[in-house]
């Protein structure tokens, strides 16, 4: 089963900010002055908009801004298994906002700490599936492929594969991976290569060196902001 995974509560600010440091103050000119585009917010164009977002968003409402990301966004989705309550799932979520994914998935646990989001999700499309299985079945659906990002015995290098451009960039949660039904599953296997004493690098990190890969492979880098 797939669902979209509902705004929750937040303690403290809805949006990340540095006051001071980020955002712009009210519109000049007073109300009389304001733009009559629709995708302008109201309360943002009178009181300064101090979020963390492009100069491009700035004064939009929150849904227009997740409209033209996902009229925006590239043909590669994103998934992690939270079956240990993986606290780098945050991290993959504002990634995949900042390299235009078209959605993230999160296969297992259905609670994840978004904190490390910074609100990031949402602007995105996220969706929970309760096992693998759903989660496959929805890229099947779709027609992407699933790339396991793992470094196990057999998997492809990163920096020399071809990623295919409609694709899911699956990954697992830091520790044991990818799970083996997932692996099995997947079209290709890629691994990022490491020097150090580490058996892994952090799934956040993971994801983050993936989507750059797609990103270098597939991407218009003339639309980058």
């Amino acid at each position: 089963m797939s669902v979209s995974i509902p705004d929750e509560p937040e303690a403290g600010p809805t949006e990340w900010a540095v006051p001071g440091q980020v955002g712009v103050g009210p519109w000049p000119g007073g109300p009389a002055e304001w733009p009559r585009d629709e995708r302008f917010d109201p309360e943002l164009l009178e009181h300064g908009d101090t979020r963390n977002v492009v100069d491009a968003y700035r004064y939009w409402r929150r849904d227009a801004v997740a409209a033209d990301l996902a009229a925006r966004a590239h043909p590669f989705h994103v998934a992690i298994e939270n079956f240990g309550h993986d606290h780098n799932i945050g991290t993959v979520v504002r990634t995949a906002n900042a390299f235009g994914a078209a959605g993230v998935h999160i296969v297992g646990r259905k609670r994840w700490n978004r904190r490390g989001a910074m609100v990031t999700d949402r602007y995105l499309d996220v969706r929970h599936h309760d096992d693998v299985g759903g989660l496959l079945a929805f890229a099947d659906e779709r027609g992407l492929q699933v790339v396991a990002v793992d470094n196990t015995p057999g998997a492809q290098r990163l920096e020399t594969a071809s990623l295919p451009r409609d694709c899911m960039l699956l990954f697992g949660q830091e520790g044991p991976g990818v799970t083996s039904a997932a692996r099995d599953a997947a079209a290709l296997t890629v691994s990022i290569a490491q020097f150090g004493s580490t058996r892994s690098i952090n799934a956040g990190v993971a994801a983050g060196v993936a989507m750059h890969a797609w990103v270098r492979q597939h991407a218009d880098l003339g639309t980058a902001w």
